[in-house]
């Protein structure tokens, strides 16, 4: 076995032209690994091809070429077995309304050929905060419960992967809480997550190692403190004593004025030093009471990286 818990090599696929469409590119020969036991974030604008991509690893769409491994079996020779080392938890709710939660994970179990005797039904209604909603029916539930039941559904073959596509989105902070604290957990007994989401100071916190696809090609794969780094900028945030306005400043530099009146000075630090910038604030007569730096965070390196 790999260290890796999926290997993708040269990964293509062209969807037909149609009356209305031309032909499209969606995936242009990714290659990508997920080393095993991490928290993998996969990132990028929409229409880049993270949803072609994941539909791929689940088995719901057909590649055009290329490889997949899941969990070091190749997904054309051992079809049953990588699908059966992932788990997908999807952007939007596929629940039959009139099963209840109990049912609908039975059902799911049931669909992978697990045995009633090593179901896990009880444990995931507990895992996702649904014991007391076992016997209700799915729609009745509100958006965060279908959002944990969706959770529960993609957990019930016990799988060594676990696929989170978009899984906070229009959530509320309660619920994004315990999914990140199951995730956690998930993770620490060895679960290899694999995270998508528009919520970038998410994947900043969550990920050990990021991904970002831009029109259907991986642009940057590192770990998250290495894309951080990428950056060679620097803001100096300063508090004056008085209100103040922004002094000429060099064109190395650009100044901001902000809302609650201090001063945002942002500089690349292999061109200019911290030193060189107070200069100019004391020379334009701003007595400084406070000061402080801020680096660059997960969005200002996307923006960076996908602004073409």
């Amino acid at each position: 076995m790999t260290e890796n818990a999926i290997e993708i090599t040269g990964l293509r696929k062209t969807y037909a032209a149609t009356k209305r469409t031309d032909a499209k590119d969606a995936l242009n020969g990714v290659d990508l690994n997920v080393p095993r036991g991490s928290i993998f974030g996969l990132l990028g604008p929409n229409g880049a091809g993270k949803s072609t991509l994941i539909n791929i690893l689940a088995g719901l769409v057909t590649k055009s070429a290329g490889t997949v491994k899941i969990w070091g079996f190749d997904q054309d020779e051992n079809p049953r077995q990588s699908r059966a080392a992932i788990g997908i938890m999807p952007q939007e709710p596929n629940l039959d309304p009139f099963f209840t939660p109990r049912g609908s994970l039975d059902v799911q179990a049931g669909l992978y050929g697990v045995p009633k005797s090593q179901r896990r039904t009880d444990e995931l209604l507990e895992l996702t905060g649904l014991t007391d909603k076992a016997n209700a029916y799915a729609r009745s539930l509100s958006g965060g419960m279908r959002r944990r039941l969706l959770l529960g559904k993609a957990l019930v073959h016990s799988p060594q992967i676990l696929v989170l596509d978009e899984p906070t989105a229009g959530v509320d902070i309660e619920l994004r809480n315990l999914l990140w604290q199951n995730v956690r957990r998930l993770n620490d007994e060895g679960m290899t997550i694999i995270l998508t989401t528009h919520y970038l100071e998410e994947a900043e916190q969550m990920c050990d190692q990021i991904a970002i696809i831009n029109h259907g090609s991986v642009i940057a794969n590192d770990t998250t403190s290495n894309l951080l780094s990428q950056l060679d900028a620097k803001t100096l945030v300063i508090t004056p004593d008085a209100p103040t306005t922004l002094p000429v400043l060099p064109n190395a530099v650009t100044g901001q004025l902000r809302e609650n009146g201090t001063l945002a000075f942002t500089y690349k630090t292999s061109q200019t030093r911290a030193d060189d910038v107070l200069d100019v604030i004391k020379s334009a007569g701003i007595s400084i009471k406070d000061v402080r730096t801020e680096d660059p965070d997960l969005e200002d390196v996307f923006l960076d990286l996908t602004r073409s």
